[in-house]
């Protein structure tokens, strides 16, 4: 496995900056998740390091070896696509072993074999070795794109939001797999995604880029609870945090310069009306474990989360304050 360095990274096309004076190092070993919406420059700057697209200004290293002028073939990394991108005519065994065969490796077929039993072994697609790549589901297709990336152990693995055409239940299992897959070989990852769940549960830091820059980089707890800003508070937290008017509503130590309050489903407290009514229960989503309510305050509208035995319902007048508010300024950068 091998560091990644970006030094001032800028990549543009024409007049757009796709990256914009990129810094980041990703650790030996460690998976960190770049995170944002469509357009926010992810995926270029996974390009960037794949080699795929050269920058305008700026250094890229890998293992402490500046890479930035070198083809991708030299940079010993492997790139994860969105789509499967599979041999369609292969089994799944060929596809696996494909990268061992190439001229430029020359690997004997018995190692071939081994490693690529292994690796099986740990997709737990053992069964599926002899099948071609058509005759599978899309959760075990996307486990034969994840191996043939792995299956030579390169120095880089890069992933380009691999699990976002899969539905919510294989994309649920594949993030505990791929997770598993990455603790158990060490390997270094740099995974771009707009799922906040994904970045979430794999990562072991989040960067968080908007517009080709870096917003902010930290655990996920940090980004969670310690956002710069309130476009990176927005980007974690289901439902999304809630951003008031600082006069909305009672609360105690908001910081001098206070415009906009963050407030988090977990930290704002609801009770039944006792005299003035502040707010209004607009629905209730059941969840099972937990509650949602949707609440109408002054023309505003917020989320809060429940005990699911609540006794309040649509209708309800309630009551509401704030418990570890974040704060932040008019132009939405946070304050302490």
């Amino acid at each position: 496995m091998a560091e990644i360095r970006l030094e001032g990274v800028t990549k543009r096309f024409g007049r757009t900056a796709a990256v914009e004076d990129l810094s980041l190092t990703i650790a030996d070993g460690e998976f960190l998740v770049l995170l944002g919406p469509t357009g926010a420059g992810k995926t270029t700057a996974l390009r960037l390091v794949a080699g795929l697209e050269r920058p305008d200004a700026g250094r890229i290293a890998i293992g402490g070896r500046d890479v930035t002028a070198e083809p991708p073939a030299a940079r010993d990394v492997t790139f994860v696509f969105q789509q499967y991108s599979l041999y369609p005519h292969l089994s799944v065994y060929d596809n696996l072993a494909f990268p061992l065969r190439s001229p430029t490796r020359r690997v004997p077929e018995a190692e071939i074999e081994t490693t690529v039993r292994e690796l099986a072994r740990l997709l737990q697609i053992e069964d599926k070795l002899k099948n071609r790549a058509t005759q599978l589901s899309g959760g075990q297709m996307q486990r034969v794109a994840i191996g043939r990336a792995l299956v030579r152990r390169p120095s880089v693995y890069l992933m380009d939001e691999p699990l976002s055409s899969l539905d919510a239940k294989l994309r649920a299992d594949l993030r505990l797999e791929l997770k598993r897959i990455q603790v158990d070989l060490g390997a270094t990852i740099l995974y771009v995604t707009h799922d906040q769940i994904e970045a979430m549960t794999l990562a072991t830091r989040i960067g968080v880029i908007d517009r080709g820059r870096l917003v902010q980089v930290g655990s996920p707890r940090e980004i969670y609870e310690q956002p710069v800003d309130t476009y990176v508070a927005q980007r974690l937290g289901q439902p999304a945090i809630n951003l008031l008017p600082a006069d909305l509503l009672p609360a105690n130590r908001l910081a001098a310069g206070t415009r906009t309050v963050g407030a988090r489903t977990e930290h704002i407290r609801v009770t039944p009306a006792d005299g003035q009514a502040r707010g209004r229960v607009k629905w209730v989503e059941h969840l099972g474990d937990q509650s949602h309510l949707h609440i109408a305050l002054d023309g505003h509208s917020l989320v809060a989360l429940v005990d699911p035995d609540t006794a309040l319902e649509r209708d309800a007048a309630v009551d509401i304050t704030l418990a570890d508010p974040l704060c932040f300024d008019a132009a939405g950068r946070r304050i302490g």
